[in-house]
């Protein structure tokens, strides 16, 4: 297979204690034309200092430094600008990739024609161990379906850019991840799920996403003013949502 460049997007904040672990997830992988562009969201910690060890032995590491503190969709939408890959493929600053992911899962997206792919993904805690849990994917999701509970994970997500061009993340600070899948639903109708696990999930306990009620104010904004769905129905999803959490943690 001819290794076509592949874009990794990486918005980073505060992440100095994993990224280096996520370094090297994406160094190890078996397919090797790819470019890493970090853009980091005025880290108050020592994240640069980290990346720039990095850029100085591996020139395919690029680090961009915001000039203020914008939000993570910001900080994702400038480095999908910044990039030249014919494939983009997306990971948070503290997540973890397998060795054979971006290799299986292209080779996997090139064999059945698809455009837009996630993977299954593990759970894991703040150190890194596992928890024990499996995040399947679905066969296929498409705009209604990922309205009702996000089967997608960020961090496993490959797109191919010459078949759908660039997009511009909508400004929401959380679930900004969730807003672009949407935006890239309008043009392409099924993101496909790839059931092999090639991602790790990291569960911090300090995050945003953490504290549901948040989130649920994130989501109000995601469906009334960026998809501008109706009352009725923005109620409906996050009254879906919620319920689906509560099963969860039963």
């Amino acid at each position: 297979m001819t290794e076509k460049l592949v874009s990794i997007i990486t918005p980073t904040y505060n992440c100095a204690k994993f990224i280096a672990e996520t370094i090297d997830s994406v160094r190890a992988q078996t397919y090797q034309n790819w470019e890493m562009i970090i853009v980091d969201d005025c880290s108050l910690d020592n994240t640069k200092e980290i990346v720039e060890e990095y850029i100085k032995t591996d020139p395919r590491i690029r680090y961009h430094l915001l000039e203020k503190n914008s939000g993570a969709a910001v900080a994702r939408t400038t480095a999908m600008q910044l990039a030249n890959g014919a494939y983009m493929a997306f990971i948070d600053s503290d997540d973890l990739w397998t060795p054979e992911k971006l290799e299986r899962q292209i080779q996997w997206m090139e064999e059945n024609g698809h455009a837009f792919s996630c993977t299954a993904y593990e759970q894991i805690d703040e150190d890194g161990n596992s928890l024990h849990r499996v995040i399947k994917t679905v066969e296929k999701t498409n705009y209604n379906r990922l309205l009702l509970d996000c089967p997608v994970g960020n961090s496993s997500v490959v797109y191919n850019v010459e078949k759908m061009g660039k997009f511009e993340v909508p400004d929401i600070r959380k679930r900004n991840d969730d807003a672009l899948w949407l935006q890239m639903l309008k043009k392409e109708e099924y993101i496909w799920g790839m059931p092999d696990v090639l991602m790790k999930y990291r569960i911090r306990q300090n995050s945003i996403s953490s504290n549901k009620l948040k989130v649920i104010k994130y989501h109000w904004i995601l469906y009334r003013d960026i998809e501008h769905l109706s009352v009725f129905r923005s109620l409906f999803h996050i009254g879906f949502w919620c319920l689906i959490k509560v099963l969860k943690i039963k």
